[in-house]
């Protein structure tokens, strides 16, 4: 089980009631804190959405969506979620959503193709929230602004949570350090992105790796993103800025940072035809979400997705995402966790 990493002498502080308990005790306060800290307002998602329209995120553009046909619509094709990341930019119009504001929901997803391990599960669960932003913020600095929002209201989770079970230690530092992932790759140009993200966190604690999805100096990408939700292609007078990133924080329990949160400042309609360009996409300019930001229907919005089971695993301090979530394991590792301490639910 060489994907399983299992901490020497590890034992839960929880044992399985404290911990679904702890669960639903960190969802209800994380969710209060977040809709409070960008004025969010709760609404229902779908788990599904019909194939064609570009609604659905291909994430990294390799991944398979859970598809099935539709008997009463003519054996339609509908696809499980990867994420919400454009049709919650949809649901900001729809709903008339002003500057300032936003909408937060709790996303389910399957996905098929994940290469299970410690952080990595085929089911997928987030908090994804989309705001309303001002044309004049597609900025750095509002980028910033957002991001320590939601990293405010994680500290507070851990402060209550620890509170509520004293054996739990809080760990997180106070603040987030900012830096872009072409500065991080000439910090440690010898080394792979994951391997930067490590050393980086283990050096701050918490980390927010920005301009994630076009490629670097040394012509390669330090993560893939999708080119029509995140807009990663914006530059400045340096060659590089990107208003997108990823949230990670050093956890010491696996001895690794973990991605809580994928997040950015959306394309606009002059970002998104230079990304599809880049990455020879052009084609999507026909389909519903394309076209509905090219006539500018869609507003300007800043968004992404917080995973909850991570965020509980983390908090509680676990050793395994799936103490925190009912998922499908395959056999063996479920024997090599439940020998070294760690309960699968």
């Amino acid at each position: 089980m060489s994907k399983l990493l299992k901490p020497e002498g590890y034992q839960s502080a929880l044992d399985l009631k404290q911990t679904e308990l702890a669960i639903k005790k960190i969802k209800d306060f994380f969710l209060s804190s977040l809709s409070t800290e960008l004025r969010l307002r709760r609404v229902t998602a779908p788990l599904f959405v019909l194939r064609g329209l570009g609604i659905n995120d291909d994430l990294n553009g390799v991944e398979r969506p859970v598809s099935f046909p539709i008997k009463d619509m003519g054996e339609a094709v509908a696809e499980v979620v990867h994420s919400l990341a454009k049709w919650k930019r949809v649901t900001l119009a729809e709903y008339s959503i002003e500057p300032g504001f936003g909408i937060v929901t709790d996303m389910n997803a399957i996905r098929a193709d994940e290469e299970m391990d410690n952080l990595h599960s085929l089911y997928v669960d987030q908090w994804d929230w989309e705001r309303v932003m001002r044309p004049e913020d597609r900025n750095i600095g509002y980028l910033k602004r957002i991001v320590r929002k939601i990293y405010s209201a994680i500290l507070r989770t851990e402060f209550f949570i620890s509170e509520t079970y004293p054996q739990l230690r809080p760990f997180l530092p106070e603040d987030v350090f900012f830096i872009h992932s072409e500065e991080l790759r000439r910090m440690y140009p010898d080394c792979t992105p994951k391997e930067r993200e490590d050393l980086i966190c283990q050096q701050h604690g918490a980390v927010f790796i920005m301009g994630i999805g076009g490629k670097l100096g040394d012509g390669k990408e330090h993560d893939l993103r999708a080119p029509d939700y995140d807009d990663w292609s914006t530059q400045n007078e340096d060659g590089f800025e990107g208003l997108n990133g990823d949230l990670l924080v050093w956890y010491p329990l696996l001895g690794h940072s973990i991605e809580l949160s994928s997040m950015g400042i959306r394309v606009n309609a002059e970002a998104m035809c230079r990304q599809l360009k880049l990455q020879g996409k052009e084609d999507r300019r026909e389909l519903y979400f394309h076209r509905r930001l090219l006539e500018g229907s869609l507003p300007q919005s800043i968004g992404g997705g917080i995973g909850q089971s991570r965020l509980c695993m983390v908090l509680l301090q676990k050793a395994h995402i799936g103490e925190t979530q009912s998922s499908i394991w395959p056999a063996d590792m479920r024997r090599e966790a439940q020998k070294a301490g760690m309960h699968l639910i």
